[in-house]
């Protein structure tokens, strides 16, 4: 019988899982930012910024956007609270972060790369991350 002491987490378990929470509320904060941007704080906007905000996305885009940052945010407090569908919200956020940068590559000229290949290289992670601990019987 394993003794449930054995499977307590380390320090870095911890750190990891916040600094997790952390990431994703940003990303939940920018949909948010985003979804509810008037007219008049777009027009405070400089222009090359108001731009952006004109453009017209997808509802199916708009919907990508916010499965990424909802299920990755739950995600994170899938691990704070050591529960192993962790890993199912980390990888529904990983696919539609993928569908949602790939759109943006398809269509969006002069995009940089260095941040949607930083958000899917951490939404990788998290998935390693997660099935490590289910492993280690960190999180049930």
């Amino acid at each position: 019988m394993t003794n449930s002491l054995n499977n307590k987490p380390p320090v870095w378990f911890w750190i990891v899982a916040v600094l997790a929470l952390i990431w994703n509320g940003l990303g939940v904060l920018a949909y948010l930012g985003r979804a509810f941007m008037t007219e008049d704080m777009i027009a405070q906007l400089p222009q090359e910024q108001q731009a952006e905000f004109l453009v017209e996305y997808p509802a199916w885009y708009t919907a990508c956007f916010a499965l990424a940052v909802f299920c990755g945010a739950l995600g994170a407090l899938a691990l704070l609270i050591r529960k192993k569908w962790a890993t199912i919200l980390f990888i529904i956020s990983f696919l539609c972060a993928a569908v949602q940068h790939g759109y943006l590559f398809s269509t969006v000229d002069d995009m940089s790369l260095a941040m949607p290949i930083m958000i899917l290289v951490i939404c990788a992670f998290l998935i390693w991350f997660a099935k490590m601990a289910t492993a280690k019987g960190w999180i049930k």
